[in-house]
């Protein structure tokens, strides 16, 4: 009965926000920055809490890493939200206009989706990123962070939601859920929630889509690669293998293969082991892998590591690779590392990820890093949204038909005939 009530009010939230401006969004989003860097101090007390606990628990590294939000992780929180505010609205815009015949015009609109709830992994920085993109896109949302991130989660919360509503969004609009038991009777939303967003392993995206009628859009885990071809720069691969590799190694967007070919696999992958051993990493690999640098073998090659270790694999061509990632990759992100424009093309092609990078780092697979000012997650679907969600993830569209008395019996007797003209005209009606 409670999560019917909650999901209502943010029903009625999403009704209220789907006709404000974006003089009005904004100005929110800016109550909310203040608010956080006025509040930074006990956002920091929370989460030192949250550290100190879940440290006493045995917290796994790389999950206390991403539980860590200091001052670093608020100033890039505040600077995504900056980019944020930079954006247009992505709401009532004209995405298609057709004449159907005079005076009977056909308008495709963008629109909020209405109700989003997000189950997200112990990252409070995502809870400030999920809330602010949904904000501008229109949408009331229900969050739920990891249990680790509880008093972190709830400050967040509690300032995010207080300084929006003084700036007028309506109540509702964001709310906290805390248990497992919440999330339980979140699935059982069908009428109110309109689109769920779960992050984390194929397990668990899976474990929702299966025991909910609200659609799913998918963050499977991230288990990306880099291929480092015949007619890779050798300097280039290295820069990339570390970057994708240690630049930060506790998100999905990190690499956790390298795939080698065999043409590099004498003294280039000796030096490239080298590179990545002297930044912390170590590595697993095949068999031809480990008869040449001596490293234990790999056990599972679709591993999200999330940590400072890494699978190396010899390949005997661009196709064998392509196949590799193809059958033990996520489809999140995967990159080429070539000066051949053929090889390239064919890789960024080939592969079926929603992410494919040439002669760059995985690293840059990002919501921010993309320009869409944060993102709600990486969508590993192919429907409706790809690739990092942020804010034209968030907004579906309405077609709008403006008329002056017409009737179907007119077209259907031969008395009126249908145009079908592109106007190219913006929607007239806009209010905002």
């Amino acid at each position: 009965m409670r999560m019917q009530q909650l999901t209502q009010k943010a029903r009625q939230a999403a009704g209220a926000l789907a006709l404000l401006g974006i003089e009005e969004k904004n100005g929110a989003l800016q109550a909310i920055r203040s608010a956080i860097l006025a509040s930074a101090d006990a956002i920091e007390a929370a989460n030192q809490a949250d550290l100190a606990r879940s440290q006493a628990e045995g917290l796994a590294a790389p999950l206390l890493k991403r539980l860590k939000f200091d001052s670093k992780k608020i100033a890039e929180v505040i600077s995504g939200m900056d980019s944020l505010l930079g954006l247009p609205d992505p709401v009532g815009r004209t995405l298609l206009a057709t004449q159907l015949d005079d005076g009977l015009d056909l308008y495709r609109v963008s629109c909020p989706i209405g109700v989003i709830g997000v189950i997200f992994e112990s990252r409070p920085d995502a809870l400030v990123q999920i809330s602010t993109l949904a904000l501008k896109s229109g949408n009331a949302v229900l969050l739920k962070g990891g249990s680790e991130a509880l008093e972190t989660n709830r400050v967040l919360a509690r300032v995010i939601g207080e300084a929006a509503g003084q700036a007028g969004m309506p109540d509702g609009w964001i709310t906290l859920l805390e248990t497992r038991l919440d999330v339980r009777e979140l699935l059982d939303q069908d009428e109110s929630v309109d689109l769920l967003i779960p992050r984390g392993s194929n397990a668990f995206v899976r474990a929702i889509m299966d025991n909910t009628r609200i659609p799913v859009m998918g963050h499977a885990d991230g288990v990306c690669h880099l291929y480092l071809d015949a007619a890779a720069d050798p300097a280039m691969a290295i820069r990339l293998s570390l970057d994708s590799k240690t630049q930060y190694v506790a998100v999905c967007n990190a690499a956790e293969t390298i795939l080698v070919h065999q043409s590099l696999a004498g003294d280039f992958l000796d030096e490239l082991a080298g590179a990545l051993h002297s930044a912390g990493v170590t590595l697993l690999g095949c068999e031809q892998t480990c008869a040449r640098l001596g490293c234990a073998k790999v056990d599972n090659w679709h591993t999200e590591y999330l940590d400072y270790t890494a699978a190396v694999k010899i390949v005997s061509s661009l196709d064998d690779a392509i196949s590799h990632i193809n059958r033990y990759g996520s489809h999140h992100t995967d990159a080429i590392v070539t000066a051949d424009q053929a090889a390239a093309s064919r890789f960024l092609r080939a592969v079926d990820s929603g992410n494919v990078f040439w002669n760059c780092s995985t690293r840059f697979s990002d919501g921010f890093r993309y320009g869409f000012g944060a993102e709600v997650g990486v969508s590993t679907s192919k429907l409706h949204a790809r690739g990092p969600v942020g804010l034209e993830g968030l907004v579906t569209y309405q077609y709008r038909l403006l008329g002056h008395g017409q009737i179907v019996a007119d077209y259907a007797s031969g008395q009126a005939r249908f145009r079908h003209q592109p106007s190219g005209e913006a929607y007239p009606l806009q209010d905002r």
